[in-house]
Formats: C-alpha cells, structure tokens, sequence
C-alpha cells in the first residue's frame, strides 16, 4: 500500500470515527445551538446542520425585556423542520422551554 493510499484509509477512517461520535439532530427534538450572527430582529442559530436557522429575537426575552443573547452564546433550541422551502432550518426558542 503506497503512502497516499495509506493516508488516504486513515483520514477516511477518522471521518468515520467521527460521524459515529456525533449526535444526530432529528426533528422535533430539543438541541443546542451556537448563535453566529444577529440580524436586526433575527438571531441566526448554527445547530449542525448544512444551513442555520433564523429566531426572533423577541423569543429569547424575558418578560418584554432586553433579549440578552449575543454572538458566541450557546442556547437550546426545538427543531420543528431540517429544512424549510428557503431552505433554512426552522427552530423555536419558546418550544424548547
């Protein structure tokens, strides 16, 4: 076996690794998210998927107050549908409570 071919069966191998050590997201679940941007209103949530989903901001407030999340923060959101027909994954802050 030639060194790339070798290289080649161990980079696969550690992707495999990987994939199992994963959780898997599945709809109508409760997962954590990493906020990557807010955008006027919206704040834009990475959950793992191949696109972000978009909250109100008006969701993460307390009591009609400041809403107090910012880029970088961890939060847990409800994964109503992977993807939607803008292709955005469509998440809930309110029914993750």
């Amino acid at each position: 076996m030639s060194v790339a071919e070798q290289s080649m069966k161990e980079d696969f191998a550690a992707l495999l690794n990987e994939s199992f050590n994963t959780e898997e997201v599945m709809e109508g679940s409760v997962v954590k998210g990493t906020i990557v941007a807010i955008e006027k209103d919206l704040a834009v949530i990475d959950v793992g998927l191949k696109t972000e989903g978009r909250i109100p901001l008006k969701e993460f407030s307390v009591a009609g107050g400041e809403p107090g999340v910012h880029v970088g923060d961890e939060v847990e959101v409800y994964l109503e549908r992977i993807e939607n027909a803008l292709g955005e994954a469509v998440l809930s802050r309110e029914k993750a409570r």
